[in-house]
């Protein structure tokens, strides 16, 4: 089992930076994938980053490459998404999940509550 606590969302301008963690508990956090989706008011959840167990692999969306990288520290049981050159559009509820990998919301079986990041123009 693992149990998932974003934080790190809030309100910024457009242009501007923010930086998601989740922290993780169980044992096994560093033998799980783990991934990044949001959700915007009326949309579905979409896929946003994901990072192997040994944080050697990374997927991102096309929306967000070279703007978000996400990282992870297994020491700490925390993963981490560095938000740059924040967009309008990218105001949404942002999710961590772990227990997979892929693109598609079926692909985890772990997730947060998640945290809400408000990008204003």
């Amino acid at each position: 089992q693992v149990q998932l606590v974003e934080s790190g969302g809030g309100l910024v301008q457009a242009g501007g930076s923010l930086r998601l963690s989740c922290a993780a508990s169980g044992r096994t956090f560093s033998s799980y994938a783990m991934g990044w989706f949001r959700q915007a008011p009326g949309k579905e959840r979409e896929f946003v980053a994901a990072i192997s167990w040994r944080g050697s692999i990374t997927d991102y969306a096309d929306s967000v490459k070279g703007r978000f990288t996400i990282s992870r520290d297994n020491a700490k049981n925390t993963v981490y998404l560095h938000m740059n050159s924040l967009k309008p559009e990218d105001t949404a509820v942002f999710f961590c999940a772990a227990g997979g990998w892929g693109h598609e919301v079926g692909d985890y079986g772990y997730w947060g509550q998640g945290t809400q990041v408000t990008v204003s123009s």
